[in-house]
């Protein structure tokens, strides 16, 4: 593959896009069309209730009927043997389709990119990641689905979550014991039209490495933050192929920049904070010839953030929070770059509702006095 020319593959999910307004989808979203009506739901006499669909199990001398059963014949003699005369049931119209059904119908249009259905059980299906990467999904389609009919759910991860191969990312659950037919095909036209979402996979990456150096910075400070850096990379199997250090000065660190080998992702880490566009860091990248497209981000710990090109390859000044292993907005953003995301300004900018992450222990200056 030739890397120069590799795209984004994960492009065509627009969490931003209003559904509801797209005439390309037609008119997906719309008011929910309430609760499964034409199920008739409670206390049905034994006489009538061969066909029906147990509400709850039943627990009887010579066994057990489980909940959601369809009772046949032998159900109905063996309940009226335990003292039954009457059960809570479901009896469904011709248009109604069983829990079980409904979900897996469900589940198996909202299988797509390295996601994976489970089988259908008590109204529920689950769906699973089968690589390592980001999730990524369409909030705007998760509510128009959730909107079609109040006993038909889909939960999923947050936006852009971190998962490893194995791991749940999203589950339907059939809340009464059947639903209109007519509401899964609305759900499942919905679901059909564009993906929902997907596991965008890591792509292992070459990542080279440039740590500036003060007097008050030790050796083992640096050395450490490589480590640290591997680590976050090893799940994506990408790796730290050179490092470069030099001083905290804006013409040493872009000669260093200018001697790095082709690599997919630069990373600096500086020896004191990015705090303006003129600053040692951002100061470099322009003079060795890349760009600056935005410093600063809305998450914190991390907002001292800078994000930009430099030979084709997106470029990161990392913030000092990210010496640290704990989970900080160093890491939403090269999650995203390792999976082939893109991660724009106004991606940056998006982030502040959950951004506001625990304390740590370094900051020079908590948030609140402990």
């Amino acid at each position: 593959m030739d890397r120069g020319t590799h795209r984004p593959r994960y492009s065509r999910i627009d969490a931003g896009g209003d559904r509801r307004r797209d005439p390309r989808l037609g008119d997906p979203c719309f008011p929910s069309a309430g609760s499964a009506a034409g199920v008739k739901f409670g206390l049905v006499s034994l006489d009538e209730a061969e066909g029906a669909i147990l509400a709850h199990a039943a627990n009887l001398p010579e066994g057990r009927i489980a909940k959601g059963m369809r009772l046949g014949p032998d159900d109905l003699h063996r309940l009226g043997e335990a003292g039954r005369t009457s059960v809570i049931a479901a009896r469904l119209d011709a248009d109604d389709l069983p829990e079980n059904e409904a979900a897996a119908r469900l589940g198996t249009v909202l299988t797509s990119n390295f996601v994976r259905a489970d089988d259908a059980a008590t109204g529920r299906v689950n769906l699973f990641a089968e690589r390592n990467g980001v999730f990524v999904v369409d909030r705007a389609l998760v509510d128009c689905l959730n909107a079609v009919d109040s006993g038909i759910t889909l939960a999923t991860l947050a936006e852009h979550a971190p998962v490893i191969a194995g791991q749940m990312v999203a589950t339907v659950k059939i809340i009464p014991l059947a639903v209109p037919n007519a509401a899964v095909e609305a759900a499942r036209e919905i679901a059909a039209a564009s993906a929902v979402f997907e596991v965008a996979p890591y792509r292992p990456h070459r990542v080279a490495l440039v740590q500036t150096r003060l007097p008050s910075i030790k050796e083992g400070t640096l050395d450490k933050t490589r480590r640290v850096l591997e680590a976050r990379l090893a799940v994506s199997d990408s790796s730290v192929v050179q490092e470069l250090r030099c001083d905290h000065d804006a013409d040493a660190l872009a000669a260093a920049l200018r001697e790095l080998h082709p690599a997919d992702l630069v990373v600096i880490f500086g020896a004191s904070a990015v705090i303006d566009v003129a600053d040692v860091v951002p100061a470099a990248i322009g003079i060795a010839g890349g760009t600056v497209s935005h410093l600063g981000m809305p998450v914190d710990p991390g907002n001292l953030l800078l994000l930009g090109r430099f030979r084709d390859a997106p470029i990161l000044g990392a913030p000092g929070c990210a010496r640290s292993p704990k989970e900080n907005g160093f890491d939403w953003v090269l999650n995203r770059l390792l999976a082939d995301v893109p991660v724009l300004p106004e991606d940056l900018r998006r982030m502040g509702v959950g951004g506001l992450l625990m304390e740590i222990p370094s900051r020079p200056q908590p948030r609140q006095e402990r």
